[in-house]
């Protein structure tokens, strides 16, 4: 019999999780709410074949989190399944190591399709997401920092230092305006959303 382990700290997502993947034949299906509990159950010799896991945890989020458990468990195929299902996190997943990437608004159709593709060896993007990721691939830079200006690497670096854009502009010697207009254009580069969208991809690339 297959086991999954589900990792989020929603319990409605574990309910119905557990549920789809009972009738998808894993049993026992076990649940931990953070990084820190799943290495630890992992850590006991549980040897799950699926791993279910959202980016949102308290503690180190789940794209931290793919590299500690494959070197937990080694065999499991990893669905990342979460609301943030921009393309920048789909990508990060699968660079990361992740099998598959689904969106919690996904019909639960789509979730036993994306359990079949990954039990089958393959990997599983939704439809939207595939074509995004191409489009991102086939752009001018793989790397999304290469396509961004000097001015925008400098008002991001200012963010991820946690600076205020009122306190952007006064330190660049620009306008709040000229501050604003380049935040928003970072959000639209590296499809992120707001300010501690920026705030994060700024920490997590080092500039």
């Amino acid at each position: 019999m297959k086991s999954a382990l589900v990792i989020d700290d929603h319990p409605i997502t574990h309910l119905g999780a557990s549920r789809l993947l009972r009738d998808l034949g894993y049993d026992p299906v076990g649940q931990a709410m953070s990084g820190e509990e799943a290495l630890a159950q992992l850590a006991d010799g549980s040897a799950p074949a699926l791993i279910v896991l959202d980016i949102s945890l308290p503690g180190k989020d789940g794209l931290d989190l793919i590299a500690p458990l494959k070197e937990a468990a080694p065999d499991a195929r990893i669905l990342i399944f979460s609301m943030n299902d921009q393309t920048g996190f789909a990508a990060r997943a699968l660079q990361s190591g992740a099998h598959g990437f689904l969106s919690k608004n996904a019909p639960p159709a789509e979730f036993r399709d994306a359990v079949y593709r990954l039990e089958a060896g393959e990997f599983y993007l939704s439809a939207k997401q595939a074509v995004a990721l191409a489009t991102l691939r086939a752009g001018a830079s793989a790397d999304p920092l290469g396509a961004l200006s000097d001015r925008e690497r400098q008002v991001l670096t200012l963010i991820g230092r946690g600076l205020s854009l009122q306190a952007i502009a006064d330190e660049l010697g620009v306008s709040y305006k000229t501050a604003a207009n380049t935040s928003s254009s970072l959000k639209k580069k590296l499809d992120v959303d707001g300010i501690n969208g920026l705030m994060k991809f700024a920490l997590e690339s080092g500039v």
